[in-house]
């Protein structure tokens, strides 16, 4: 199994004050794990420094062997193309079509063709089945349907990795565990890694995988 992601005795700073120290954690390809802690321990700041938004000063860390220490700002968007995340409140945009969401994200991440692009949106669709859907506007969907709507436009450009924050929050929990079941069989089908950010222990119980910590300044493997 290949690593997506590793950080090696990482310390991780937002706007001048170490939140985490010696963070030492690692992610295989098509690897599901969940990220816990309260709100505040410091669960965005890594999510952040794996996603390219906050600089890791010290240490080591890797996405997809891209090193996030010596990282360019020119090469963020080709380490953003490696990563697909998903939002709590799914951040759709609202004055346009499920399927132009899809096409706003590829002619943003340099899809040139409109068939290709066209292919690939109703392509990743077809993989959350919600590929009828696409000619709706969001606010006609449900909060599930906007959901894969919201995993559909992560997968786009074949990510090596998913960061879900919170993707259970917004919903109800039959609708969170159709979530989820979409989620895990993600991670295998497309060999995807997701790292999951959750308050909701039902769902950590109920789909159990291995379990990351961030607590007291340190992120602590529940191995």
């Amino acid at each position: 199994m290949s690593k997506v992601v590793t950080l090696k005795e990482a310390q991780i700073f937002q706007q001048g004050n170490k939140v985490l120290s010696d963070v030492n954690f690692e992610i295989e390809e098509s690897e599901f794990v969940y990220l816990i802690g309260k709100t505040g321990s410091g669960k965005s700041s890594l999510l952040k420094t794996i996603y390219g938004e906050l600089k890791l000063k010290e240490g080591n860390g890797s996405v997809d062997s891209l090193d996030l220490t010596t990282i360019k700002s020119k090469e963020i968007p080709y380490l953003r193309r490696k990563i697909g995340i998903v939002f709590q409140d799914f951040q759709l945009l609202m004055d346009r079509s499920v399927i132009q969401n899809l096409y706003f994200v590829l002619k943003a991440t340099g899809w040139k063709k409109k068939e290709e692009i066209h292919n690939r949106a109703m392509h990743c669709l077809k993989l959350v089945g919600i590929e009828e859907q696409a000619q709706k506007m969001p606010h006609e969907l449900s909060g599930g349907e906007q959901q894969r709507v919201s995993i559909g436009r992560a997968l786009l450009n074949k990510p090596r990795l998913i960061l879900a924050d919170e993707p259970t929050g917004n919903l109800d929990p039959e609708t969170s565990e159709e979530i989820m079941n979409l989620l895990i069989a993600i991670a295998k089908e497309e060999k995807t890694a997701i790292l999951m950010a959750t308050h909701d222990m039902h769902i950590v119980n109920k789909f159990p995988s291995r379990i990351v910590t961030v607590r007291d300044g340190l992120v602590i493997n529940n191995d």
